[in-house]
């Protein structure tokens, strides 16, 4: 099981700007990571002025609103917040592969720090333990982001 980060390290954010996008599909979980994200955010200095947020439909479209957000240059960091539940077909494989590719496509031919908050989990219950994945991708990607 994944275990909370108690030693998290909070940096200062207060010049940076933001990027999330969160999807709608399992909205009970991904706005509760959207939650947690933004508390980290608010400890980190990040001014609410400079985060914008997005929302999508599901896991499947965030590398496309992470792509166009990236475009647009106005962003020093982003964050992917998402929860893909096992179901009884394949269905759920394709959705993590194609939504872990389209993540790391973008950070690395877009040349943008992207936090991974997608949740991959067997059932609710496990995504309800890792809620705080959405401030642990979101530090991530902040501390990226102060790289110049």
């Amino acid at each position: 099981m994944q275990t909370k980060n108690k030693n998290k390290k909070y940096f200062d954010g207060s010049k940076l700007k933001a990027g999330i996008v969160v999807a709608r599909w399992n909205g009970e979980i991904t706005e509760k990571l959207l939650s947690d994200a933004l508390v980290d955010l608010k400890k980190c200095k990040v001014k609410i002025k400079n985060i914008r947020i997005i929302h999508v439909s599901g896991a499947f479209e965030i590398p496309f609103a992470l792509h166009k957000m990236a475009l647009s240059k106005k962003y020093d960091f982003l964050v992917a917040l998402g929860c893909i539940i096992r179901g009884d077909t394949p269905h759920f494989d394709y959705i993590c592969k194609m939504a872990q590719g389209g993540v790391l496509k973008v950070m690395i031919e877009d040349n943008i720090p992207v936090g991974f908050g997608i949740l991959t989990v067997n059932n609710l219950k496990q995504a309800k333990e890792r809620i705080h994945v959405g401030g642990q991708a979101t530090l991530a990607a902040l501390e990226l982001g102060l790289i110049k």
